[in-house]
């Protein structure tokens, strides 16, 4: 990923030095199980472990000749541990070292994303809070439909992000498995006793049965949860970058003192962030497809999944990072203004109480078809001739045989259910800090 959409500590757990660190830590588990069991002296895992050296600028160099990462990573270590250098890597093939330390990077990478969500559920609980009581219009196919609490917005994305952090805890059980099967995953030089003393060691579980790798359905699964929460952040964002609209202006991103919003006009506020939020979702949603085409691979295994993860992983991480920072930066200095949120509630002189119209002729005895269509004609009266719906219910002569003005009058408030607002949030445990 690109430095400007990446943050150093996440950065940093997909560089070059910490895979082969954790490459090291494979190989450092497997030195001091065997030499728990006997299977090599406890005295050479000591000096292995005291005289081992790499650098990823080694590494590189080797590797423009061996053309074998492994291969050069362990060739540079060999040549500071010298002749001991014989048991490292012993009875293990390539990916029982690639594929368990990339579980251990995903590990890694999973507790950042988990404080993510757990800091931007912590805003949202707030905001919910905060807005509890802020009537806005709400809009169904971008269209004014009925008065609701803008509080609930806030409210319904911090459930959204409840589940997300429940689906990355539910799914690190099957994700966060290593293997020491060997070339083709019959343990032809290992044996699974010595994997599961391993994977103990480095906090793993154990794939019960695997190719020469680990089946990447297990890694499809990660990228695509990871391309889901990125969707609830373009959910997000998108609602942003309409209410900030010039012809709605409910909310707004927040703005720097110094921030220029147009090289040529001087009066544009834009969603950036937001607009940015939303380009980068379609990134994580390619990663996905990516990582589901690595699952199919040839026989015992192939190397056609290698290229792409080495891509696709470390952006998709670092991608979404970065987008739940920016979020929390759009929804912690997010702002709101209700005075607009009421003129916009105003703007079409009553009619967002059709319903509550309809359903009062329908308890009064109409069927509801009658009840409908009356109160359809009101309201496209209302929309056409610029007189309020109270105005124009009152001049349908049946409508006030069955509701009196008084009770007409009462009925087109335009007014969301504050008490059903409470129960709400009073439900998700947002109502009270």
């Amino acid at each position: 990923m690109i430095a400007r959409y990446s943050r150093e500590p996440m950065a940093r757990l997909w560089s070059d030095q910490a895979r082969f660190d954790a490459w090291w830590k494979v190989e450092l588990a497997v030195l001091e199980a065997r030499a728990d069991r006997g299977e090599i002296p406890a005295q050479v895992c000591d000096h292995i472990r005291r005289s081992a050296q790499y650098s990823a600028e080694e590494i590189a160099s080797v590797e423009v000749e061996v053309q074998h990462d492994v291969i050069a990573f362990l060739t540079v270590i060999a040549q500071y541990v010298g002749p001991d250098s014989r048991y490292i890597h012993m009875g293990l093939t390539s990916s029982d070292v690639l594929d368990t330390a990339f579980a251990l990077q995903m590990k890694e990478a999973a507790a950042l994303l988990m404080d993510d969500m757990a800091a931007l559920r912590l805003i949202l609980g707030r905001r919910a809070r905060e807005f509890r009581a802020t009537p806005v219009v709400g809009r169904t196919h971008g269209v004014h439909a009925e008065p609701t609490v803008f509080g609930l917005k806030f409210a319904l994305w911090q459930d959204e992000f409840t589940r997300h952090e429940t689906r990355l805890w539910q799914m690190l059980d099957r994700v966060l498995v290593g293997k020491l099967s060997g070339a083709v995953g019959n343990y032809g030089h290992t044996d699974p006793d010595l994997e599961e003393t391993v994977m103990n060691r480095l906090g793993l579980g154990v794939a019960p049965i695997s190719t020469q790798v680990i089946s990447r359905e297990r890694h499809a699964e990660f990228l695509n949860l990871l391309a889901l929460i990125g969707a609830t952040i373009e959910r997000i964002a998108t609602e942003i970058r309409h209410l900030q609209r010039t012809e709605i202006g409910e909310a707004f991103e927040p703005f720097g003192k110094k921030q220029k919003g147009s090289s040529a006009m001087p009066h544009k506020r834009n969603p950036i962030l937001s607009e940015r939020l939303c380009g980068i979702a379609r990134l994580l949603r390619g990663y996905a497809v990516a990582g589901l085409e690595n699952v199919a691979l040839w026989h015992e295994r192939d190397i056609s999944h290698s290229s792409a993860e080495r891509v696709i992983f470390p952006d998709a991480c670092i991608a979404l990072d970065y987008m739940m920072h920016v979020l929390i930066r759009v929804l912690d200095g997010l702002e709101v203004s209700p005075e607009r949120m009421k003129k916009n509630l105003d703007m079409t002189r009553g009619v967002l109480a059709s319903e509550q119209v309809l359903l009062a002729l329908t308890e009064a005895g109409w069927t509801r078809e009658r009840a409908y269509s009356h109160v359809q004609a009101a309201a496209q009266r209302t929309v056409t001739s610029g007189v309020h719906f109270l105005d124009e219910l009152a001049n349908d002569q049946e409508i006030l045989d069955v509701l009196p003005m008084d009770r007409l009058t009462e009925l087109v408030r335009v007014e969301p259910r504050y008490d059903m607002a409470e129960k709400i949030l009073r439900r998700m445990g947002l109502w009270e800090a």
